[in-house]
């Protein structure tokens, strides 16, 4: 038989319809499906690497403290010149500052509001009280009161203390607010 009868009832065999398409069989070579496995070990190396280099470095910070030196009480109040006087009364987020004595700071209007920001904060009055000072010769004179109010917090009176130390300002302390700065700010008085 010749190929194209065998084409020929090969081709009559099967039901054929208009649009079939018969695929060629012959030359078509099968492809082999490769496995692929990924090695991850030099990435769960790497994660352990990164794991224990940040347990490290949170665990060996110390914790600072900030030393506190609170002078011993007394019953005789020191003379400070009110010239030389900067008061900062640290509310939760605000400071007020004004400078010599509370009645005439506020006879006088001369109370300030501040924050606690870098630029214009509490620092931007020392330096301009330190320059103040240093024109008549007495910068090291000048003396800040930090008065922290009962509703602000122990971070607002670091910050205080953090600008006395960035302002090299050798004379400061903490003290409790007088009875007519606790009434400017509605607290009750102190017995």
């Amino acid at each position: 038989m010749t190929y194209g009868i065998c084409l020929l009832r090969h081709l009559l065999s099967k039901p054929m319809f208009m649009a079939t398409i018969i695929p060629q069989t012959i030359g078509k070579a099968k492809t082999k499906a490769h496995n692929v496995k990924i090695d991850m070990t030099p990435m769960v190396d790497l994660g352990f690497l990164l794991i224990t280099f940040f347990i490290f470095t949170t665990s060996l910070r110390e914790p600072t403290v900030t030393k506190l030196a609170m002078p011993a009480k007394s019953d005789t109040p020191i003379d400070i010149n009110k010239k030389w006087l900067l008061t900062a009364l640290l509310d939760k987020d605000k400071v007020y500052v004004y400078e010599g004595i509370w009645q005439e700071a506020f006879a006088t209007g001369q109370l300030k509001q501040t924050g606690y920001d870098l630029q214009d904060g509490l620092g931007n009055f020392i330096r301009e009280k330190q320059k103040t000072l240093e024109a008549s010769g007495q910068k090291d004179k000048l003396m800040v009161a930090i008065k922290p109010l009962p509703r602000s917090s122990y971070q607002n009176l670091l910050n205080a203390l953090d600008e006395m130390t960035i302002n090299q300002v050798q004379r400061h302390g903490v003290m409790e607010l007088t009875d007519e700065e606790r009434g400017y700010f509605g607290l009750t008085k102190q017995p």
